[in-house]
């Protein structure tokens, strides 16, 4: 029987849904408007960035990206990475875990907490390390009495990007989880599995590109992190100045040219990182397809 209004018959395929079927002209200008912006706001900043790096030959883009002060940002930068990144791994498969396998007390109470930094600026939440670590904070008294430096050093730049990125992994692996469900381990489980070997053989392959992708996002914030870093560093040359504060302390300084030099590494790594996430992308796409 055929549907009221003209509709198609039960089962019957009706081509592309009505909702895309728009004039021609329509299609044009909505797609038109997609490739200025592109255009205006993401292609031309970036050509800007690489034409000014270059803009006074190789010789000077290399002086700028392999002087003494720049090459200590990038290793502050990578260490800093290389802490956060698992750090940020661990919480985020515990958060996960618990929200997705477990009904306990509280349990909607930390799923706010988690998404707390995504709506904190990430300067206040530098503010918030200073008043606990700082000369005048909470702990500082007791910290300078044992010789203990947090603010003004590693300790506090890894804190405080630990702070601002903790939701990227954890907020990758609460949806996919739950979708995924739990009948895999409990059959493992049933099987006469253990715990550990359900979770290295089971839970982590189900997860994998959840995770991949969530440290492709944690690594490039942590990166690229400059409000809460810029705080809590004192932006000491050489010591605490990571690549987005030296970028900084170069554009002020009226060193233009080796400014976007070294802000071509973090363009450049951004590219990276949007060619790792389409590739994950893509990949889990595949495997939602072979299902």
């Amino acid at each position: 029987m055929r549907l009221p209004f003209g509709g198609p018959k039960r089962g019957e395929k009706t081509g592309r849904p009505r909702s895309l079927n728009e004039p021609p002209l329509v299609r044009g200008l909505l797609t038109a408007a997609a490739l200025i912006f592109i255009l205006l706001f993401l292609l031309l900043p970036l050509g800007i960035v690489f034409t000014k790096a270059f803009g006074e030959g190789w010789s000077m883009y290399s002086r700028s990206v392999f002087e003494p002060y720049a090459l200590r940002a990038i290793r502050l930068t990578a260490l800093t990475t290389l802490i956060v990144v698992p750090l940020n791994l661990l919480f985020g498969i515990a958060a996960a875990w618990a929200i997705s396998k477990f009904d306990f007390r509280g349990k909607n109470l930390l799923v706010t907490a988690i998404d707390l930094p995504f709506s904190i600026s990430p300067v206040i939440s530098g503010m918030l390390f200073i008043l606990l670590f700082g000369a005048q904070g909470f702990f500082g008294p007791w910290l300078l009495e044992r010789g203990i430096k947090i603010v003004f050093a590693l300790p506090s730049i890894v804190l405080a990007t630990l702070f601002v990125t903790s939701p990227l992994v954890a907020r990758e692996l609460i949806p996919l989880m739950r979708s995924q469900g739990s009948e895999e381990e409990e059959m493992a489980v049933t099987l006469g599995a253990s715990g550990l070997q359900t979770f290295l053989k089971v839970s982590i392959p189900k997860m994998k590109w959840g995770l991949f992708y969530g440290v492709i996002l944690c690594s490039a914030r942590s990166v690229g992190e400059f409000g809460a870093v810029s705080v809590v560093s004192g932006h000491i040359r050489g010591l605490t100045t990571t690549v987005p504060l030296h970028v900084e302390m170069l554009y002020n300084e009226y060193q233009f040219t080796a400014a976007f030099a070294v802000a071509s590494l973090l363009t450049m790594l951004a590219l990276v990182t949007l060619v790792l996430k389409g590739l994950v992308e893509w990949r889990a796409s595949l495997r939602d397809e072979g299902r």
